[in-house]
């Protein structure tokens, strides 16, 4: 079975109806463009992207290769921003009245208040006239942008959390060297022996809650049986919930995990026994890191892995003529060759169905078994994230900010549930139930 062309459950933006809602509901004011009645105006395409897994140079390289056959659709790069928020929040300043971008990278907790909020544009309606086969693309990524029977984004930089182990850490604790702990309970046993060879240095780093915490700490949430929310109902004060939160905070204690800034280049310099970190950064790991690793499967019991990641959608506001080209050269960014290129330079996973197949991808799968893992475990360990954390505006800050409170300040983990369940509800009854 090709493990990319799989159909998961989806929970989340299909069936919404008329969901409304945003923290800021800005309309859509044309830049360059003026509006999709506008004239294009031929200059070139702007995309704006936040090169997601460093893959600036690749994105150039992609970029030039379409600029050298389509001369009378140019795209231009722009840095939008350092991460997804900052591009997202350049794109709100721009809606406000700036010159809109042709093109933008939106990610797993943007691109949904773009859509409803009708600022980005539906690519059913495009399909057909910018010759793009939508059933090429990977089921199961492809209808994570679906919204209302329309689909507002193509996947693009497309992720796992996955883990990093050192295997000479792992060798010398008398520990498995291929494989990770099935569970975190096991993950608790392998901890101490771990330890015994490190000494000071943590088993695990992983992202501070400015840095997507809340993506890592969900899978975690869930393998302990508990939940962010149960669709629009907050659940972060379940006895489940808590239980994660707990053991979060006690391996933080224990000096098992330690939040970090920059936990990727803790790990690559062998820092620590294990990295908790995106399938986006294996790319840079793999030729930076000054120590031997595998990736594996974040502990279950599973499914006990969000998907995640970013694809890339198109304003509503800019002229139709542009909205045709900058779908061709989405379809081009992400077609069977590119994507291949793209996931090989960085570590996502291919966008296309037939990409797993291709020689070139076949060849460098069995070359490269670490970029395996995020692909079988779409497949074996994932389910769609929790609408406390995608949907509900602001939701991906909100909890990563809990969470630093309680692994970092080591506050009580009830009560800073109890405040995150409450500001969570407060949202959602202010900018959603109104609307439902």
């Amino acid at each position: 079975m090709n493990p990319l062309n799989i159909e998961l459950s989806r929970r989340h933006a299909l069936g919404l109806g008329a969901v409304a809602a945003s923290s800021v509901a800005l309309t859509a004011c044309a830049g360059s463009g003026g509006g999709s009645s506008a004239k294009d105006d031929g200059s070139p395409l702007k995309f704006w992207s936040n090169h997601p897994g460093s893959s600036q140079d690749i994105e150039k390289e992609i970029i030039e290769a379409w600029n050298k056959d389509n001369e009378d659709a140019q795209v231009e790069l722009i840095t939008g921003g350092s991460n997804y928020e900052e591009l997202g929040q350049k794109f709100n300043a721009a809606l406000s009245g700036g010159e809109l971008p042709d093109l933008i990278v939106a990610s797993d907790v943007t691109w949904f208040n773009f859509a409803l909020n009708e600022q980005t544009t539906n690519l059913d309606d495009l399909w057909e006239e910018a010759g793009v086969d939508p059933d090429t693309i990977v089921d199961t990524l492809r209808e994570d942008y679906a919204y209302e029977g329309g689909h507002y984004g193509v996947p693009y930089c497309r992720s796992t959390c996955l883990m990093y182990w050192n295997t000479d850490i792992l060798a010398e604790s008398g520990l498995p060297t291929d494989r990770g702990p099935e569970t975190w309970e096991e993950f608790a046993e392998w901890a101490p022996k771990i330890k015994e060879v490190i000494g000071d240095k943590p088993v695990v780093v992983i992202p501070d809650g400015s840095n997507y915490l809340d993506w890592y700490f969900q899978g975690m949430v869930w393998a302990f049986g508990g939940a962010y929310s149960q669709e629009w109902e907050p659940t972060f004060t379940e006895d489940a919930t808590i239980k994660a939160g707990e053991f979060l905070q006690q391996q933080v204690k224990l000096g098992h995990f330690e939040i970090s800034t920059d936990p990727t280049v803790a790990f690559g310099n062998g820092n620590s026994a294990a990295l908790l970190q995106s399938t986006g950064s294996l790319g840079g790991l793999t030729e930076t890191a000054s120590v031997e690793f595998i990736t594996t499967f974040l502990p279950g019991p599973g499914p006990s892995c969000p998907t995640g990641g970013a694809g890339v959608a198109i304003p509503s506001g800019i002229a139709d003529d542009r909205k045709v080209k900058a779908l061709k050269f989405i379809d081009f960014l992400t077609n069977t060759e590119n994507t291949i290129k793209f996931s090989q330079a960085t570590g996502y996973m291919p966008m296309r169905k037939d990409a797993v197949e291709h020689p070139d991808e076949v060849a460098y799968l069995e070359e490269n078994p670490n970029a395996k893992t995020a692909l079988d475990q779409l497949e074996q360990n994932t389910q769609p994230q929790d609408y406390a954390r995608v949907f509900v505006p602001g939701g991906g800050q909100r909890v990563g900010a809990a969470l630093d409170r309680i692994a970092i300040a080591q506050e009580d983990v009830k009560t800073v549930f109890e405040d995150l369940a409450k500001e969570t509800q407060d949202v959602i009854d202010r900018d959603i139930q109104p609307l439902l």
